[in-house]
């Protein structure tokens, strides 16, 4: 532990404007005992023993937290990132883990799914094998929650930056044998479902309770609809690595627009997506199926330079990571807070739509909602605080402040 955390076993009350589902409360308390949250709502209307608590509070066992005009919100949930601060998940090694869940930790997200890359299977194994070994013990940072396979059963049409050498069809095969090796472990799967054994894996995934993705695809939209019906229910990165968007041709990306079955990551950096085109989805994915992620790479966190993403080497200028081709976006160097900020300020999003991209909407993906996600009563005490300016203040991982 660092020495800057905060006790969980202390009573913490932390006063400022509580987001709540799609409200503020703007003289709102949360309080935490232990690791999880005891009471939610107005100052006003704070339980009788949590006011004898402050009342009586002498610096022993109660910790108060005030910061005026500051925002209260869940922890955020990234769902689709690669690597920060040097590491990359594809190396997953205890130290690695902890290096890229502390950092990105330290930008507000609390839990997050590590994610692969398209590689050879022998190192998919490596990184599963890994990743399972480090959930087994206590998780000093953001939590992972899993891992997010991001290939290899893509379109060679649209590799994006994933190596085209390491591309595979569907194989289901191998999807029964990782659930098999290490049950529940892998929790999204992105594919692309137009090629052939899609469906049937996709049905497959589903009753698993994995997250049939689809991504770097070139499927039509006709093809994203039967693989729709066939379970299909979420889309990567929208709009990049799918075929485009045309009145006569709506393709991967209008498919995924128009059906409401499929939820939509989007990566809100001003990079990847024009904010137009964020505010055209978020407006047509209001049922908990728009959902904020980064795609940060290695790089994030650190200087411009020279870095890989999985095995390929990449360039970062001005932030801004590419292939060495000087045009292929590869991920990003984007974190969570930073993406929470762009959704309120450039696409128009409220403060608590934003949240909910963030973190409701995630924890829904990954049926986790029920213990993290918002900040209702009886769930983890994963709580940001955030200044006026949106700028992050504090940051609590089941109850602990980091």
């Amino acid at each position: 532990m660092n020495s800057d955390e905060t006790n969980g076993d202390l009573t913490q009350l932390l006063y400022g404007q509580v987001v709540v589902g799609e409200h503020i409360i703007e003289k709102g308390v949360v309080a935490i005992e232990g690791q999880s949250i005891v009471y939610t709502g107005a100052e006003d209307d704070l339980p009788a023993d949590l006011v004898a608590a402050v009342a009586e509070n002498q610096g022993d066992g109660v910790s108060i937290v005030r910061l005026e005009g500051g925002y209260l919100l869940p922890g955020f949930i990234d769902i689709h990132v690669h690597g920060g601060n040097g590491e990359d998940f594809m190396d997953a090694d205890p130290q690695v883990l902890d290096t890229i869940t502390s950092f990105h930790g330290s930008r507000g997200t609390t839990a997050m799914l590590a994610t692969t890359m398209t590689a050879p299977k022998e190192r998919i194994d490596q990184v599963l094998s890994k990743v399972h070994a480090y959930m087994a013990q206590p998780m000093p940072y953001a939590q992972l929650e899993g891992v997010h396979l991001e290939g290899p059963f893509i379109s060679p049409t649209w590799p994006g930056a994933q190596n085209p050498e390491h591309i595979q069809p569907p194989n289901l095969a191998w999807a029964k044998e990782w659930e098999q090796r290490y049950p529940g472990l892998v929790r999204q799967l992105t594919l692309a479902p137009e090629r052939e054994g899609a469906l049937e894996l996709i049905a497959w995934l589903r009753s698993h309770n994995i997250t049939a993705a689809l991504g770097h695809t070139d499927a039509t939209y006709e093809e994203v609809e039967r693989a729709a019906a066939a379970g299909l229910n979420h889309a990567v990165h929208a709009f990049n690595a799918m075929t485009p968007l045309h009145h006569r041709k709506p393709g991967a990306a209008g498919a995924v627009l128009a059906d409401p079955r499929i939820e939509a990551e989007v990566i809100a950096d001003g990079i990847h997506v024009h904010p137009a085109a964020i505010s055209l989805l978020a407006k047509l994915k209001r049922e908990h199926n728009l959902i904020l992620i980064t795609d940060a790479m290695s790089a994030t966190g650190l200087e411009d330079g020279h870095y890989t993403l999985g095995d390929l080497p990449v360039i970062v200028q001005g932030g801004v990571a590419r292939l060495e081709d000087g045009v292929t976006l590869a991920g990003s160097t984007l974190t969570m807070i930073e993406g929470f900020r762009y959704l309120v300020r450039h696409v128009g999003l409220t403060i608590p739509e934003a949240s909910q991209a963030a973190s409701l909407n995630p924890a829904k993906s990954l049926n986790i909602a029920h213990r993290t996600g918002t900040l209702a009563a009886g769930k983890q005490a994963d709580v940001l605080l955030l200044d006026a300016d949106l700028k992050l203040q504090g940051v609590w991982i089941k109850g602990i402040r980091r």
